[in-house]
């Protein structure tokens, strides 16, 4: 376990539930737009590139960050789990011939 991972893991948690705010506050703008705002209008592009500028420290964070799932995640399949059962082994049989 590095310690670092508790730090990575809450800004990555934040950074997602930030995404989620800014994706509910892009959704309300969009439904806002005039109903002639569609892509490749000034006001539907505007809103947009401001959704996405307001988005990228978040999807920075994830980038610097994401590897530390990974990292867990190599680290969880190969640590020896205390709920697994110590395997034991199979007694020897005993095979008698018959005379």
């Amino acid at each position: 376990m590095q310690s670092r991972w508790v730090y990575q893991l809450g800004v990555l948690r934040d950074a997602l539930d930030r995404l989620d705010e800014l994706h509910e506050q892009r959704l309300k703008t969009r439904d806002a737009l005039p109903t002639t705002a569609r892509p490749g209008t000034a006001d539907f592009d505007d809103s947009l590139a401001e959704h996405h500028a307001e988005s990228w420290s978040c999807l920075d964070d994830w980038a610097t960050h994401g590897k530390a799932l990974r990292e867990i995640n190599s680290a969880a399949r190969t640590a020896r789990s205390p709920l697994a059962p110590i395997p034991v082994p199979a007694p020897v049989q005993r095979i008698t011939a018959r005379k």
